[in-house]
């Protein structure tokens, strides 16, 4: 009879590790599942962003100049594809409310070393990417310094009734900017 007690002991004390056991391995897999989706969570934001941003359009010359035509910008800002030398680099252009054209460089001249720091267009502002910073469509080319596109002023590019035309050379000096570009 005391060895029956003993067995019944020896059991419930086997039961209760077993359950501890499945216990412990539920509470692992919840806490993986947890840390899985809170990890992913803030990839949700990049694809966002992601789905967001607009195609950028090729614009460029036999000669590696960018050359947008006036009559395709409008209040949308239009965002420009650049891959003629060793770095992809984007030129937003946009109709300010005064009618005329703005130009600048689709990254931020504060935060454009995150990789993030550029613009997409939400209603009638742009948004940095990486601060979050609204920027009025009719500051781009104006505004210097803080967190807004990198203006493309008059004195950079040659306008024309039907174009803009950007050098090859300011891509070329502008290329830093957009190293780290995601």
């Amino acid at each position: 009879m005391k060895s029956n007690q003993k067995n019944k002991k020896n059991s419930n004390k086997t039961s209760k590790k077993n359950s501890n056991l499945i216990l412990g391995v539920v509470a692992v897999i919840v806490i993986g599942i947890a840390v899985f989706t809170f990890l992913n969570s803030g990839n949700d934001k990049n694809d966002l962003a992601e789905q967001t941003k607009s195609t950028a359009i090729s614009a460029t010359d036999e000669n590696g100049n960018m050359v947008i035509n006036v009559a395709d910008v409008t209040e949308t800002a239009n965002f420009y594809a650049y891959d003629k030398l060793n770095t992809y680099m984007e030129v937003l252009a946009v109709k300010a409310s005064d009618g005329t054209v703005r130009t600048a460089f689709n990254t931020c001249q504060v935060c454009y070393s995150s990789g993030r720091g550029y613009y997409i267009q939400e209603g009638d502002v742009l948004v940095c990417q990486n601060c979050g910073n609204r920027f009025k469509m009719d500051e781009v080319e104006v505004a210097r310094g803080g967190c807004n596109p990198v203006p493309i002023f008059k004195e950079m590019k040659e306008v024309t009734d039907t174009t803009i035309t950007i050098p090859k050379e300011l891509f070329a000096e502008a290329e830093g900017i957009f190293a780290n570009w995601k």
